[in-house]
């Protein structure tokens, strides 16, 4: 065979390349239009598919690059460093693959975050874990426990000073203390301003004993009050003799006017530059034996003493149960020098805000004076004055009576919030303003919220129960005399009546043990007296116009005693069945209380009567003249006249306290 030169066969390739090429032009150049936009098309479309490929490529290695490199060696380390002779499901790791492996370690973090999540928002209050408290140290086992903002029975007024030593020294461990005394000027707390002022050296000495230097932290003010406030001791001093004569120097108002309240608000402006000056506690102590007359100025003290860091304290007596009016046992010298001494009013409470007790008297035989029984607690002015400063209220003199045990009571503590809370119960619940309109009623100088007329509780008749019947003239003119007051207080009660059932719808709406013992004190008692009253009357009346025999030889007066009977129509009946109701719920829901005794008292007898005939001793002229009126001999009508001259001297010249 032979050969070609390489030079010819390359310069054939390049003459057939370039016939090639011309042969393509020469394609196109003849091919119609239809063609060469098939060909243009063709092209478009290989180019755009070349683009959606790229893109394609690109996605998948984004979906790549998510795995960290960290993790990737990672999982190859631990495939590498996993050894095992079995593998699959008979090897005792059971490896996985990397991808698998990863995806079930991710699975299982996500899952143990669940589960964390879960624990933090679930709270299982038996597991919850209490912070530990430190154990006491010895020395503050035996600091004296804080019992501010209460009431204590101190055991009189020795008792009360002893406790207001130790709560001078408490302040006293704290920073230097300015100590304001404000004295009633009143006749009636003699006694008491005495006892106080013999005790001031004692006070000194007592603090001086505790470790507590008296005379070179405690500072003392003093202010008297009455009608008009003395600043007394307006420089405070530590000067023992000094404080000694000025309370001594004390004179007794005869007004009968104690603006305490207005004396507290000069005392803190007046004493509040020293305690900023010294840079000390201070505290105010009141020592009175009443309420005071200023009440309206209370919140305004309140917020004032509160603010300025004041605590306040009283060494007082204890409020009456549930009323106004107490009293207070004085001595005092007429002008002549005659000297007498007796029980006088005053005005000692309410334990609350406004009396929420009516003083209807008793007519049971055992009932004796339970209209002065102790509430066991301060009059509600002072007390909250003591509470909302963090001071404490001391009762130094308790009404005498029957006293109730403390933790039973603590149940039924009054409420003292502000006068506008107290406002606002009332206005959102008719029994509470039922019963409180019902207590003022029996108060002349209390705002009568009904508009009727006002009683006071001296003008309630107890009625006498033996009528002497020696002849029917005699015993229908006692009869007379014993009627005409029971008609008048039976139209009151029907009014108090009217007034409690008008809020007894909300009775069962009442909040505390307090308000609706006092409510079903209340309204059980009227009820349970209008039985009587109104059987009394019934009683009076048959016997007034039809006089019954007497069945036994030498009767001569006739006698109403409680009865189980009331027959005197189905709407009394009713109403002492009612009335047995509210007064056994009170026994037997509140025991231990002033509520529920006073609610035993009224049960004590029934509240229907019947007549039994006894015999009285009667002077023979009293049986000639058919009078009432027993005649006595000359000497013992004197000495009775001379005592009546007494009485009415002792009235005229009683103070007013």
């Amino acid at each position: 065979m032979s050969s070609i030169p390489a030079s010819s066969t390359q310069h054939a390739t390049s003459a057939s390349d370039a016939d090639y090429g011309h042969a393509a032009w020469d394609l196109l150049y003849d091919m119609p239009a239809w063609g060469i936009s098939l060909v243009v098309h063709v092209a478009l479309l290989v180019v755009m598919m070349s683009f959606g490929i790229v893109i394609v490529v690109e996605r998948e290695l984004d979906l790549t690059t998510t795995i960290e490199p960290e993790e990737i060696e990672q999982q190859e380390f631990v495939i590498a460093t996993e050894v095992t002779e079995e593998i699959g499901s008979k090897s005792d790791l059971n490896i996985l693959g990397p991808s698998m492996a990863a995806a079930q370690q991710t699975g299982f973090d996500n899952h143990r975050e669940k589960i964390e999540q879960l624990d933090e928002q679930i709270v299982n209050p038996r597991l919850q874990v209490f912070e530990t408290l430190a154990t006491p140290n010895e020395a503050e086992l035996v600091e004296p426990v804080d019992l501010t903002g209460t009431t204590e029975h101190a055991g009189g007024t020795q008792g009360a000073i002893d406790r207001i030593v130790q709560e001078i020294a408490a302040s006293l461990r704290e920073r230097k203390t300015l100590v304001v005394w404000l004295f009633d000027e009143s006749i009636s707390l003699e006694q008491r301003r005495d006892a106080v002022t013999q005790r001031f050296e004692g006070i000194y000495n007592q603090l001086n004993s505790l470790d507590v230097d008296a005379a070179g932290a405690l500072r003392t003010g003093i202010i008297g009050y009455g009608s008009d406030i003395h600043i007394l001791q307006k420089e405070p001093t530590a000067d023992v003799d000094q404080l000694v004569s000025v309370v001594r120097s004390i004179k007794s108002d005869v007004t009968g006017r104690e603006m305490v309240f207005n004396a507290v608000d000069r005392a803190v402006r007046t004493f509040l530059p020293d305690k900023k000056k010294m840079r000390a506690n201070m505290m105010l102590i009141i020592v009175t034996d009443e309420r005071g007359d200023d009440m309206q100025g209370l919140e305004e003290v309140v917020r004032r003493c509160s603010r300025e860091g004041v605590k306040a304290y009283c060494i007082g007596n204890s409020a009456v149960f549930g009323r106004k009016k107490g009293n207070v046992y004085v001595k005092w010298t007429a002008d002549d020098g005659e000297q007498f001494d007796g029980l006088l009013p005053a005005d000692q409470g309410p334990e609350t805000l406004l009396s929420e007790g009516l003083p209807i008297p008793f007519w049971t035989s055992r009932a004796g004076d339970l209209l002065s029984m102790s509430s066991g607690y301060g009059p509600y002015a002072l007390s909250r004055l003591c509470s909302e400063t963090g001071g404490i209220y001391f009762i130094a003199d308790d009404t005498p009576g029957r006293k109730f045990d403390e933790g039973i009571m603590r149940r039924y503590s009054p409420d003292y919030r502000p006068q506008r809370e107290y406002e606002r119960q009332l206005a959102s619940n008719r029994a509470k303003a039922a019963l409180v309109q019902a207590a003022a009623v029996f108060e002349r100088d209390e705002l009568d919220l009904n508009g009727d007329d006002v009683v006071d509780e001296r003008d309630i008749p107890v009625p006498g129960r033996s009528f002497q019947a020696n002849n029917d003239t005699v015993l229908r003119q006692q009869i007379t005399e014993a009627q005409k007051p029971l008609a008048t207080f039976d139209y009151h009660l029907q009014e108090l009546q009217n007034l409690l059932e008008a809020g007894e719808n909300h009775r069962e709406k009442l909040d505390t043990d307090r308000w609706r013992a006092s409510y079903d004190l209340a309204l059980g008692r009227v009820l349970a007296m209008r039985v009587r009253a109104y059987g009394y009357n019934a009683m009076l009346a048959e016997m007034k116009s039809s006089p019954r025999p007497f069945q036994t030889a030498g009767s001569n007066q006739w006698r109403l005693e409680p009865s189980d009977d009331v027959d005197a129509g189905a709407a009394v009946r009713r109403v002492h069945k009612k009335a047995l109701d509210y007064l056994n719920r009170v026994i037997d829901e509140h025991p231990g209380t002033p509520w529920a005794f006073l609610a035993q008292v009224e049960l004590s007898e029934p509240l229907g009567w019947k007549w039994v005939e006894a015999t009285m001793q009667i002077a023979e002229n009293n049986m000639a003249d058919n009078s009432n009126q027993p005649v006595f001999a000359p000497e013992e009508e004197q000495r009775r006249q001379q005592e009546r001259q007494r009485q009415l001297k002792k009235q005229a010249t009683r103070p007013q306290i």
